[in-house]
């Protein structure tokens, strides 16, 4: 069952300003003007909905890199990103490498900062679900289900879990304890479907 969770701008006790424009090209100039210390980005796209691959470049990578820029140059000290398991520059793979771009130029920013989680398949509650997709859903959850998560942990992640481990990992300094690496000052942090599982169960 899908959880239902306050929109900010329906919730009258929400401390969170919601900014909204349709308009990307806008995003990294309105992300400038906030106050925050931290940015969450699960910012992506598909070939698919973009239309090409060039145009879902614009968006996993120029839009990321630009949104994570200007973070950077407003005083964002903690920067959390929602990449994927293999992600590396050096991939054949077109997604996979748009991926590892991506992860490299956001920690060469040198936020004091930087968590990468690299999720495996992502199930639970989507908006929407590529098609190719849509078996290893099925196949995941029933995993899940008849196994208490240890069939499907491995490989698959579900989204509040992931949802979970961002927010502990970006926002509590305690979880760092013996996790990543830390050079000149700067904490960086890729976690693997492991420590995205164990960071991101219930409490």
């Amino acid at each position: 069952m899908r959880r239902a969770y306050p929109h900010p701008i329906h919730d009258p006790d929400s401390k969170l300003k919601a900014l909204i424009s349709t308009d990307t090209s806008t995003w990294p100039d309105t992300l400038a003007t906030t106050s925050s210390t931290a940015l969450f980005s699960s910012l992506g796209s598909t070939r698919a909905d973009s239309g090409s691959l060039e145009l879902q470049r614009k968006i996993d990578v120029d839009l990321n890199v630009a949104v994570a820029r200007a973070a950077k140059e407003s005083g964002v000290k903690t920067y959390v990103l929602i990449s994927s398991i293999g992600a590396s520059s050096a991939s054949r793979f077109p997604y996979i490498q748009m991926k590892g771009e991506l992860e490299d130029a956001v920690i060469a920013l040198g936020f004091e900062k930087t968590v990468i989680l690299r999720p495996g398949l992502i199930v639970g509650g989507r908006e929407k679900t590529r098609m190719m997709e849509q078996p290893l859903h099925h196949i995941a959850n029933l995993l899940g289900a008849v196994s208490g998560g240890m069939l499907k942990n491995s490989w698959a992640q579900d989204a509040d879990v992931i949802a979970r481990a961002a927010i502990r990992a970006g926002m509590e300094d305690a979880v760092w304890d013996g996790k990543g690496t830390e050079s000149n000052g700067k904490k960086f942090w890729a976690m693997s479907q492991a420590d995205i599982v164990a960071l991101g169960k219930e409490p």
